[in-house]
C-alpha cells in the first residue's frame, strides 16, 4: 500500500468530508449575504436574543477549538497550525476545525506507522 493511501484513515476521510460540508454550507450563506449587501455581523449578533446566543455559543466554541488545535499541534509537532487558525475567521470554523482534525488524524496515523 502506498504511503499516501496509508495516511488516510476512515476518521481522516470523515473529517475531510465534514470540512467540505462546512465550507460549502457556510459559504453558500456568506456569498448570499455579500451579494445582497447584508450587514453580516450586525445580523449575526443583532437579530434578537436567540441569534445573539448562537453567536456567543459559536464564538466560545471557536476559541476552544483554536486552543485545542494549538495544543494538539504542539504535542504532535504538526506544522502549519497558523493556517488553520487563520481559516477560522476568514473561512469558517465549520471548515477549519474538521480540516485540522483530518490533518491531526493523518499525523497520528503516520506516527503509529513509524512506531511499528
Amino acid at each position: 500500500m502506498s504511503r499516501l493511501r496509508r495516511d488516510w484513515s476512515t476518521a481522516s476521510v470523515v473529517y475531510l468530508v465534514l470540512a467540505v460540508v462546512g465550507l460549502v454550507g457556510t459559504w453558500t450563506f456568506n456569498i448570499t449575504a455579500i451579494v445582497e449587501e447584508r450587514d453580516f455581523l450586525g445580523e449575526w449578533f443583532g437579530s434578537g436574543p436567540s441569534v445573539g446566543s448562537l453567536g456567543v455559543d459559536l464564538a466560545v466554541v471557536a476559541v476552544a477549538a483554536i486552543v485545542l488545535m494549538v495544543a494538539e499541534a504542539r504535542r504532535l509537532r504538526m506544522r502549519g497550525i497558523v493556517i488553520y487558525i487563520v481559516l477560522v475567521p476568514l473561512v469558517a470554523l465549520a471548515f477549519a476545525f474538521p480540516l485540522f482534525l483530518c490533518a491531526r488524524e493523518r499525523e497520528l496515523t503516520r506516527q503509529r506507522a513509524t512506531e511499528h
